[in-house]
């Protein structure tokens, strides 16, 4: 079995595992597991009234079923790309979003990690660091975090010369805000 066939088995699974996104590395689970979404939090020691991080998603059919298509128009001007865009989303998900009533969402231009992304299903995502500590740039401080917490570490080398996304909110009335450049 390749890692990419171990990668969708053990999310099938409800575990969670860190592959490099299209911009730092990330521990990953299915969003349609709150199994696996708890388990970001507890490895990540995060804080847990606090939404789980971005959803990773393959396309815009993926993204719509999470927010109304007024928004999706509008987000899908960002995408592909490194922007996460905060939608307004219902309790669907709210495991994920903690009553926020909102997911960040991201539809990476990387052409491998959608095709990933095709085969699992939209992914809750968060940086592979502890609360408060740096994102790993590397599988090596993610291991340094997470230890054997985690199955598996998908090595997609040094990602230091990579910045988290840029993250904008659009609001139900078509408001765009930028929340971090």
């Amino acid at each position: 079995m390749n890692h990419t066939e171990a990668l969708i088995t053990l999310l099938a699974r409800g575990e969670v595992c860190v592959i490099q996104t299209d911009t730092v590395y990330g521990v990953v689970g299915k969003l349609s597991s709150p199994v696996a979404v708890a388990k970001i939090y507890q490895l990540k020691q995060r804080d847990t009234t606090k939404p789980v991080g971005t959803i990773l998603a393959a396309s815009i059919a993926q993204v719509a079923a999470l927010t109304t298509k007024n928004v999706l128009t509008l987000a899908a001007e960002f995408w592909p790309g490194p922007t996460s865009v905060i939608v307004p989303a219902d309790d669907t998900y709210d495991y994920a979003h903690k009553g926020e009533m909102s997911l960040a969402v991201r539809i990476p231009a990387d052409d491998a990690l959608r095709a990933l992304l095709m085969q699992t299903g939209p992914l809750a995502s968060s940086s592979a660091n502890l609360q408060s500590q740096e994102p790993a740039t590397t599988v090596a401080e993610a291991r340094a975090y997470f230890h054997d917490a985690v199955p598996l570490y998908i090595d997609g080398g040094n990602l230091s010369d990579r910045t988290p996304s840029r993250i904008v909110r659009i609001e139900e009335d078509g408001r765009i805000t930028v929340v971090r450049p």
